[in-house]
Formats: structure tokens, sequence, C-alpha cells
């Protein structure tokens, strides 16, 4: 009994204390950037792209009243029929409280307005289970796409390298892979399914699978990239499609082999020059036939290469400007004095400048190779 006792005392101590909790928050403040940034998101998710045209259109009060209008009837859509029901009873019942009296001075109070809070608030608390529940199972999803990501800095021979992906939200579109086929193969790739999000993030695993699957039966890269394209093409969803570079290294001589399925141009960094590659074939999933030509490149001590996704020139700050291929380039001229580990370092630092307190726009991923031999 006396350890049944100690179990229960345990688990209570264990429980957020609500003054605490309030006082942490408090102390926390940032409260103005927040419900800024939360009211930014409140307009992106509900609001459509017709009427935030037609709100830049009307004056300051004309343009916050039809703000919240639109919200709250975009909110009261989204839920579920019942739950809509319960919102107009609650609302209502607030405004039906009071008194109600008669000629003969006789007064019928009903005070129905807490009965509406708490409808209100029992709808707020499934709406929250709900969130919840889906964050849970978004999490179980992140943890998943983290046990695949390979290390931040695999060992290649003759070769430093540094990886990096973070995703727009909790789960991400972007591929991002390292396999070691051979002792003369180690692959790396950096692919980017469109849209973001589960949708994305799921057909990315797929893409992911099928590039591990088949990998080991290839030595043709333009093989590989059709025979890949194929699945993708046969198993995809209509009217999406993925960009992927497929890079393979070969430690002794510093040739890099590779093909680009509609990817943003890597690019290549010498002591005093700049080349962006092609941006090669069509994107996977667009045509069943497509064909992907294997390109070679080599790099000599000291020169990098960069493969990153879009979601680097495409960082937005809290305008809305985007940070740029001029803004990127002007950057990363000076790069091969540094480690690949300080490069991407110095280039995240910038992106989180620019773009401050916004939220990220799109999944970023990066490799960057630098021959050190």
């Amino acid at each position: 009994m006396k350890k049944n006792s100690t179990d229960n005392s345990s688990k209570q101590s264990d429980e957020p204390k609500m003054g605490k909790t309030i006082l942490e928050d408090i102390k926390k403040g940032d409260f103005k950037t927040t419900i800024s940034q939360d009211f930014k998101d409140l307009k992106e998710f509900y609001i459509s792209e017709e009427r935030k045209k037609r709100l830049e259109e009307m004056g300051f009060i004309k343009k916050y009243f039809f703000m919240f209008v639109w919200l709250m009837k975009s909110l009261f859509f989204k839920l579920t029929p019942v739950r809509r029901i319960l919102v107009v009873v609650s609302v209502i019942l607030i405004f039906i409280s009071g008194e109600t009296g008669f000629d003969n001075n006789i007064k019928i109070s009903h005070d129905t307005d807490f009965l509406g809070f708490l409808l209100l608030l029992f709808v707020l608390m499934l709406e929250l289970k709900d969130k919840l529940l889906a964050h849970y199972e978004l999490q179980a999803g992140k943890y998943v796409q983290d046990e695949l990501m390979p290390e931040q800095s695999p060992e290649i021979p003759g070769w430093s390298v540094w990886l990096y992906t973070r995703p727009a939200n909790d789960v991400g579109g972007d591929l991002l892979d390292f396999l070691k086929v051979t002792d003369e193969r180690y692959g790396l790739a950096l692919g980017d399914v469109s849209g973001k999000g589960l949708r994305a993030a799921l057909l990315m695993a797929k893409l992911q699978s099928t590039l591990r699957a088949l990998l080991p039966d290839f030595v043709s890269l333009s093989k590989l990239g059709t025979k890949i394209n194929q699945i993708f093409f046969r198993d995809s969803l209509s009217n999406v499609f993925a960009s992927m570079i497929y890079i393979e290294l070969n430690p002794a001589n510093g040739i890099i082999s590779y093909i680009n399925a509609g990817h943003m141009p890597p690019v290549v960094l010498k002591e005093s020059s700049i080349e962006q590659l092609s941006k090669g074939d069509a994107a996977l999933g667009i045509l069943s036939d497509a064909e992907y030509i294997e390109n070679k490149l080599k790099l000599n001590k000291d020169e990098l290469l960069i493969v990153y996704s879009d979601g680097i020139t495409e960082a937005r700050n809290e305008t809305g400007d985007f940070y740029g291929e001029e803004r990127f380039m002007n950057l990363i001229k000076g790069f091969t004095k540094y480690t690949p580990q300080e490069a991407g370092n110095i280039l995240l630092n910038e992106i989180e400048k620019f773009t401050v307190n916004s939220r990220p726009n799109d999944d970023i991923s990066i490799i960057i190779l630098k021959r050190v031999v």
C-alpha cells in the first residue's frame, strides 16, 4: 500500500502546476512577435488568395472588419456538422441571457451565458484534441524521417562532406541521402517533391526507398534515372513531380558522376570562379519515357560542389522578399577557404538573419562536397 501511495504522489508531482506554468509563460515574453506571427498564419490558412487581393484594395477599418468576418466564417465552415450546431447554440444562449419581464412586473431570470460559454469551451477542447492527435502522428513521422537521415558528415576517402536538411513543417518533402554502394562508389542524393508537408513526405519516402532498392543493380546512372522515373511516374499522384540530383564520387580520382532530374543547378566553386552546372533533364514523374544523361566533372584539391534545394533562394523575409539567387551567389564566392561544415553554417546563419521571425517558406536541404587531396 505504501508503494501505491508513493507512486500516486509521484505522478501528481509530475503534473505541471498551472500557476507556475503561467508565470514561466509571462517571463518568456515576446508576445507581440508571437501574436503577430499567429495572426499571419491565420490569414494564410483561412483566407483565400482572391480575398487577400480584395483586402489590399480596402481602407484600414473596412479591411479589418471584412478580415474578421471572413476568418469567423471560414473557421465556422471548417468545423464538423455537430460542432457547428454546438457553436450556434452557444452563441444563442449567450445572447438571450438576461431577464424577461411581463406586464404584471413579473420577471423571469434566465442566465444562460455560462452554459453558452461551456459549450464553446467544449468545442474548443474537441478541436484542440484533434490538433494534438494530428501533431502526435506528425511527430511519429518526423521521428521516422530523422532515423532515415544519413550522418551529417559521412566519411568518404579524399572528400569532406556536409549534409543538412530542415523541413518547413513537422515533416518535409526533401530527399537527402548517402549510400556506400561499393568501396569505389559513394552515392549522394538530394531531391525535392512538389509541395510540402505530409503528402510530400510520404512521396519522398517512396522515392528514397526506390533509389536504395535499385542502386546496387545499376552501374549506369542514365539507366538508373530512367528506371526511377518509370516507377515514380507509375506510382505517384497526378500533378505531382520530384526533382532530384544523384551524385556518385570516386575516392581515387576526384571525378563526380551525376544525373540531374530537373533540380536546381549545382554550383562548382573554384579559387577564382563560380560555375553553375546545367539544370539537366525532366523532373521525375512528368514524362513516362524521360531519359537522363550521365554527366561527369572533376574537382581538384580545395574545390567545392554545392547542391541545394530551392528553399535557400526562395526563403522569404517578413515583407515577402525572396533571399534570391544573387544574394546566394555573392555569399558563396569565398567558400573555398572553409570546410563544408563551416561554409554550410555561414549560409544557414545568413538565411536566418534574412528571414528573422518569418516562418520557413519551404524545406531547405544542402550538400557541400570538398576535394581534400
